[in-house]
């Protein structure tokens, strides 16, 4: 399951949100943070830290994402998964984990609908472009246009399983859609 959204929408504390409860439900969860998969510096930031144009397209290792994770768990996987590329913190390769056979696995992150990745379900996180404007860090404020183009080419919302309107963070609303509206 994919918990995409901007990271003012915090994507990942749902995530471990969503990982405290499901265990109560038989229901086994692996956190998966697609910022665990990002590419090399070199690549990432080949035209300048501050290119939201390389932020949209250069930033994550879709796949290394798909290889690594969701491949794995998907029909015929062997159920292991790296739960990141790379261990920054202790300087090596990262183990792999097993996800239970009735275990959940979530991905939360930023830019993950409209690239190839195949989800069961995709939850967005909706935050508007003032709201983002407004809640965006002035030192992260250059990867706005990204998120807008992301908007504008993608239509996340339209993809998404279910949306979560998140404009005011203490004020979520939700909205089911297709499968889910019933």
């Amino acid at each position: 399951m994919a918990l995409d959204g901007p990271d003012t929408a915090d994507p990942e504390a749902l995530a471990r949100a969503v990982a405290e409860r499901l265990p109560a439900l038989g229901r086994p969860v692996t956190v998966v943070p697609a910022a665990g998969f990002l590419r090399p510096a070199s690549v990432r930031l080949e035209h300048g830290r501050t290119d939201p144009d390389a932020r949209y397209t250069d930033w994550l290792d879709v796949r290394a994402l798909a290889r690594e994770v969701l491949d794995r768990v998907g029909p015929g996987g062997p159920g292991d998964v790296l739960p990141e590329l790379w261990d920054a913190v202790r300087d090596r390769a990262t183990r792999a984990v097993r996800v239970p056979a009735a275990g959940v696995v979530l991905v939360p992150g930023a830019l993950l609908q409209g690239v190839g990745l195949a989800f069961d379900v995709v939850v967005h996180l909706r935050v508007g472009p003032a709201a983002r404007a407004r809640r965006t860090p002035a030192a992260q404020a250059w990867e706005l246009p990204a998120f807008d183009r992301y908007d504008e080419e993608v239509d996340p919302v339209a993809l998404a399983d279910v949306v979560v309107l998140a404009d005011h963070a203490d004020r979520p609303a939700l909205v089911l859609q297709g499968r889910y509206s019933s």
